[in-house]
């Protein structure tokens, strides 16, 4: 597909979206997100039920950014109306991991991880919230990347070094994105 000069995002009923300079307001039922979105040459503004964005420019990179606003944005609505959700699951065949979530701290504690003394841990972006469910770890969110960026981070401190990944497939895995 070429890239295009303008782009339209479709508002849904029950999401208000607003343009103060440079900054993107969306707002739902689950929440609020405001995000900037500062590039030289795009503008985007609201019209009606639709969000334009669009260049005056011809060059390449002019019209990739505004497919690539136009995909925030998108992501941006659907955060708002209907959240995202991330499950996880915790797998272990050698020694049991313990998983808490310290909410003061903003962080994920994964304990006896390969036997391990010391608990390593994976911090929590933003306003995510992660909930325990015995072997499964769900996590739900307005924010895509945030959301996406804790998963990431509870996938990395599980990261097997100095060992066989084919016999020690212990860790927490991302089963499904929602």
């Amino acid at each position: 597909m070429a890239a295009e000069k303008i782009r339209e995002v479709e508002i849904p009923q029950g999401v208000t979206v607003s343009v103060n300079g440079a900054t993107l307001t969306a707002k739902g039922q689950k929440g609020q997100i405001s995000r900037d979105f500062k590039y030289p040459g795009i503008s985007v503004k609201v019209d009606g039920e639709k969000v334009l964005v669009e260049t005056v420019r011809d060059e390449k990179q002019s019209k990739a950014t505004v497919g690539t606003y136009a995909s925030h944005i998108n992501n941006m609505i659907t955060g708002v109306s209907e959240g995202f959700e991330y499950n996880m699951k915790i797998v272990y065949t050698h020694f049991p991991i313990q998983v808490k979530v310290e909410g003061k701290d903003s962080k994920v504690s994964i304990g006896n991880f390969l036997g391990e003394r010391k608990p390593r841990s994976a911090t929590i972006m933003g306003d995510t919230k992660v909930d325990l469910q015995g072997d499964r770890l769900v996590l739900t969110g307005i924010n895509k990347e945030h959301v996406g960026q804790t998963a990431a981070n509870i996938e990395q401190a599980c990261r097997i070094r100095k060992r066989d990944p084919r016999v020690f497939q212990d860790g927490i895995y991302i089963t499904k994105k929602a």
